[in-house]
């Protein structure tokens, strides 16, 4: 037997990511809700390629009592009326904003990195799916921090315009068209041309200076990895539709070498490790769109500090920072709580 699945903001990116993965996955589902707001109700949506298609409902009106699992990708303002609502009604939702992650009780879960978190998602019944960009990272950290115990981190981010939603992607693309004709490049989605240029700003500002976004990845990496560990975030918005980078640099406790790091993290979950220190021998975010693995290259010493490295870490943003990240919390819940007879 399987599970009966509702995925919520169904027409949006992270929303078709999500039954792409469903379906590639195979994720046991016995029947399956496609739900999105007023404006898509009675659009179709289809099931990865499997040629089945799902017609969208409107969830105002839908009514979650008997349903499994609900994948959440409607942001915060929507999540705060309806999850509360879903999870009441029995059905575990597993939410891609930002507002439950830090709530105390509700599990903030990475699987490749802290699953035995999970067991604590019956306090309110609701999962959170970690930010885009910290996602990613927490999977690169993971096998060193075990290793040698990370002290800090210092991460500079190249994120890519699917972040900010497919008005962030039709900007991108339009600002470029425009700039090859010889027409305006006007900002509406971003505060500043984003064609041919790099922003550092993603997010509001908050009183030290720092972005919102930058806040997330320092709380969400103590949450999941280790409350202990100082993490400083640069977060920077280039012009590249589909995949996040991050430069990373990590001071450990006790010396690590970067051949000892590379052996780690080609055996850890989730990671790919490509790293062969010659042109062309690192991944970059074209390479990675439509992958499940964390990439990671130029893993090297750092001679500035005592037990320091530095690497590059790539992602597709929207599977492992957003949908197949929520996929894989389904699966594990499936495994560990929600076991159902054959």
């Amino acid at each position: 037997m399987g599970y009966r699945v509702v995925v919520a903001g169904a027409t949006g990116n992270v929303g078709r990511e999500m039954l792409n993965i469903l379906a590639e996955r195979q994720f046991p589902i016995d029947e399956i809700a496609a739900v999105a707001s007023s404006r898509s109700q009675g659009t179709e949506v289809e099931l990865g390629d499997t040629g089945k298609m799902l017609k969208v409902q409107n969830i105002e009106h839908f009514d979650p009592k008997g349903w499994d699992i609900a994948l959440f990708a409607i942001g915060s303002e929507g999540t705060k009326i309806h999850a509360p609502r879903f999870a009441a009604a029995s059905c575990t939702v597993i939410d891609n904003s930002s507002l439950y992650r830090m709530d105390p009780d509700v599990p903030l879960i990475v699987p490749e990195v802290n699953p035995e978190a999970i067991s604590g998602y019956t306090r309110r019944n609701i999962i959170a799916n970690p930010n885009c960009s910290t996602a990613q990272l927490v999977v690169a950290l993971k096998p060193l921090h075990d290793y040698a115990k990370i002290l800090r981190v210092v991460v500079a981010t190249y994120q890519s315009v699917s972040g900010a939603g497919k008005e962030g992607m039709d900007e991108l693309f339009e600002q470029s068209r425009n700039i090859f004709v010889g027409d305006s490049a006007e900002a509406k989605k971003f505060t500043k041309q984003i064609a041919f240029n790099v922003i550092p700003h993603i997010d509001s500002f908050l009183d030290d200076g720092s972005t919102k976004e930058e806040w997330k990845m320092m709380v969400e990496t103590k949450k999941i990895l280790d409350t202990k560990i100082k993490l400083t975030a640069t977060c920077v918005r280039v012009p590249v539709f589909v995949g996040h980078s991050e430069a990373v640099n990590i001071e450990f406790e006790r010396e690590i070498s970067a051949k000892k790091a590379q052996s780690l993290l080609r055996e850890a979950p989730g990671i790919m490790l490509v790293d062969k220190r010659e042109d062309g021998g690192y991944v970059t975010p074209v390479e990675c769109v439509g992958d499940y693995a964390t990439y990671v290259s130029r893993v090297r010493e750092d001679q500035t500090v005592e037990n320091g490295l530095s690497l590059w870490c790539v992602s597709d943003n929207l599977r492992k920072g957003a949908a197949l990240n929520a996929v894989q919390i389904a699966e594990l819940l499936g495994r560990r709580v929600l076991k159902k007879a054959a």
